[in-house]
């Protein structure tokens, strides 16, 4: 996969798809890489959509300088490899960390989107403790000190007896971040708050949550959705954090039908 020159480092990025198809571009969580979309790219290239997916910064193939990060900076580096590859504009899709990045792109940078979709997201991740202990085991002991846990609040229990060779994937994945880039994305959603500028958002937007969602629970979606303008809300059932992976069809499908609405745009 290609590496370029975006915002100051180096970030990964691969292609799927038809060269003229409307681009989507996806932005992964905390912990994981652009594999992490592997269930969205068959159907979504078979529509005639063309799928940018990346690695942020300090995960996957990307650079890892050391941090703290934040979540502008991260959305600045998105910026920069649509520049980079002369994109004027796409749809975004992120989940997670990546749906914080969504949101200070569609805040920020709305010219640059088509329609943004908002998966397993929060606009404000308090209490900064947990993120600081979590960056000092993490740093002390290493992520496998923290991968399971994260395990079963990403998946249900019913999900990862389902979904097992998945599960061992998403681990692996998880357990080669590397730590640097690991902790200066957790100081970025530690200091995340933009519940002051998601107002401003403009771009067709789509919010979809798992209806198990620990970490970035049903309430902080309907806060987001409370506050764009004409933004459209579902609830998954049946999934928690990863609702991409552990109800893949479902979350395809309704990535899918709201492309679809604004796919002319693309």
């Amino acid at each position: 996969m290609p590496q370029i020159q975006s915002n100051g480092i180096a970030l990964n990025y691969r292609w799927d798809g038809p060269d003229a198809g409307p681009v989507v571009m996806l932005s992964h969580s905390l912990g994981a890489d652009l594999s992490m979309w592997e269930p969205q790219v068959a159907p979504l290239t078979a529509a005639g959509y063309r799928l940018l997916r990346y690695d942020h910064r300090g995960h996957g193939r990307s650079a890892a300088p050391d941090g703290p990060y934040t979540i502008e900076q991260l959305a600045a580096d998105a910026v920069g490899l649509l520049d980079a590859l002369g994109l004027a504009r796409v749809h975004f899709c992120g989940l997670s960390m990546g749906g914080m990045v969504g949101q200070v792109l569609g805040a920020r940078y709305g010219q640059r989107l088509n329609s943004l979709t908002l998966c397993s997201t929060s606009s404000h991740m308090p209490p900064p403790e947990l993120w600081n202990e979590r960056i000092q085991l993490v740093g002390a002991k290493g992520l496998a000190a923290v991968v399971d846990a994260t395990i079963d609040r990403w998946f249900t229990q019913p999900g990862q007896q389902r979904l097992p060779a998945a599960i061992r994937e998403i681990r692996a994945t998880y357990l080669q971040t590397p730590v640097s880039g690991f902790l200066g994305c957790c100081a970025a959603i530690r200091d995340l708050d933009l519940r002051a500028t998601i107002g401003a958002i403009t771009a067709p937007t789509l919010i979809l949550v798992g209806e198990h969602d620990q970490g970035t629970p049903v309430a902080h979606a309907r806060f987001i959705h409370d506050r764009i303008p004409g933004s459209h809300l579902a609830v998954l059932p049946a999934a928690a954090h990863l609702q991409n992976v552990e109800q893949a069809e479902i979350f395809t499908q309704s990535l899918l039908s709201f492309l679809e609405v604004h796919r002319e745009q693309g």
